[in-house]
């Protein structure tokens, strides 16, 4: 990435129009968490309504892993097909559409009491939330400077973090007040119900749309000064320069170790505290949001940090990430910090806060990077797509690895892929450094 003098500062309406922008897809993707992560914190209780239908306990938790793979699938087939339209139809019209269909399939999920029924609904919950990322980032190419792509997409990752993290907080109190898990889908879905009128009303998809001049694009971008375009283009001439590049593809390699390490918490950290350190549900939805909560930080910092690092910055980061968390996972998996309930729960949010900023590169200010405005949601789409193949070893191979060698046995797993991930990171920091692009 090359180091440009500073465009000249926006006007003071495109400022305070910008700060609109970022404040609205921080408010509605928070909303989208509110439908996703009430899965992960039901589902010691959707366990235990499947149980009472027949199924054995750890047959109920297999049916579960089963709902996290498939709707993996489900997530990353959308953000394939969602990318490339997106850049075509506009970043608000997806955006508004995956939530409205989240709506619709999370009050859908609470007329069911079998597995089946579960799956189908879960799935489509799913698909229609691989839709919101991309049409942030469509959104987000179009109203940010290139040299505030890290710092930005920093603050707008908080909606999956915080966000995520205020979601589980929120729920916590619901249990509390002994809601039942469908009360808590009925409430999450009133949240993003919110999200969805008010964006509807104020979210814009250009400056343009307000009368002011739209930024330009990073110059390094995979399309050269076509990245300035952001009219439609023909899907093949979206793709092919993306597909044509190694760091690219080093990048989607990349996105595929940290979701699986990062949906492996999101979706197992609450049975994980229940099972093996002896929570309570609401302790364990409570010490779960630990997880999101410091990755939050964790953005924050290595987002602002990494546009100061210039060239590689980026990559450096993750590398570092990866690494560190290596052995963290290490010792979860020996037991090391077991003498209290806390020391596990403080490693998970150390865990958190070493992964989740480097993975928020990926589909976030890298895409933007690579794409410009020409193919920052379809480069969005491919690396968060790819990704979910991760997303999905994370539902029922950890599953089945947890129920077979226990928690233990699964954090080793997870420290092998930290560990290879991390050598991949070492690769893309090279042709980083070496401004390598193809």
């Amino acid at each position: 990435m090359s180091i440009d003098a500073p465009p000249a500062p926006p006007s003071p309406r495109l400022s305070r129009r910008q700060l609109v922008t970022i404040a609205l897809l921080m408010a509605g993707y928070t909303g989208y968490y509110f439908c996703r992560s009430n899965f992960p914190v039901c589902s010691p209780m959707i366990r235990e309504e499947l149980a009472r239908g027949g199924m054995s306990l750890d047959d109920a938790k297999i049916g579960l892993g089963s709902i996290i793979t498939l709707g993996a699938l489900a997530y990353a087939a959308g953000k394939f097909l969602g990318g490339g339209i997106t850049d075509r139809l506009g970043g608000r019209r997806i955006y508004l559409a995956g939530m409205l269909g989240s709506i619709v399939c999370t009050l859908a999920f609470t007329l069911g009491a079998t597995l089946p029924f579960f799956l189908i609904t879960s799935v489509g919950n799913r698909f229609a939330q691989s839709l919101g990322w991309v049409g942030v980032v469509r959104v987000v190419s179009r109203w940010v400077p290139h040299n505030r792509f890290g710092t930005v997409m920093g603050f707008v990752s908080l909606s999956y973090l915080f966000g995520d993290a205020l979601s589980r907080k929120f729920m916590k109190v619901l249990l509390d007040y002994d809601f039942t898990w469908r009360g808590v889908y009925y409430a999450t879905a009133g949240v993003l119900g919110a999200m969805f009128v008010a964006n509807l009303a104020f979210l814009r998809e250009s400056p343009a749309d307000v009368g002011e001049p739209e930024p330009e694009p990073n110059p390094d971008n995979l399309f050269g000064a076509e990245g300035a375009e952001s009219k439609p283009s023909r899907l093949a001439d979206v793709l092919g320069p993306l597909f044509r590049s190694r760091v690219f593809w080093y990048a989607c390699l990349l996105s595929i170790g940290l979701t699986l390490l990062r949906e492996t918490f999101q979706n197992w950290t609450p049975l994980y505290f229940k099972d093996d350190l002896g929570f309570t549900d609401a302790e364990a939805a409570d010490k779960s949001s630990w997880f999101p909560f410091f990755g939050g930080i964790s953005v924050l910092l290595v987002g602002f940090l990494s546009d100061r690092l210039g060239k590689g910055g980026r990559a450096l980061v993750i590398v570092s990430g990866l690494l560190l968390a290596t052995v963290a996972l290490l010792f979860l998996a020996m037991k090391v910090p077991h003498g209290t309930a806390f020391g596990p729960a403080a490693v998970v949010a150390l865990i958190g806060f070493l992964l989740v900023g480097p993975y928020s590169f990926l589909a976030g200010a890298v895409a933007l990077d690579f794409g410009g405005k020409k193919g920052a949601a379809a480069a969005a789409g491919i690396i968060d797509g790819v990704s979910y193949i991760g997303a999905m070893l994370s539902g029922l191979v950890m599953a089945q690895i947890s129920v077979t060698f226990g928690w233990s046995g699964a954090f080793a797993v997870l420290a092998a892929v930290a560990l290879l991930t991390g050598g991949v990171a070492v690769f893309f920091y090279w042709d980083q450094r070496r401004g390598v692009r193809a």
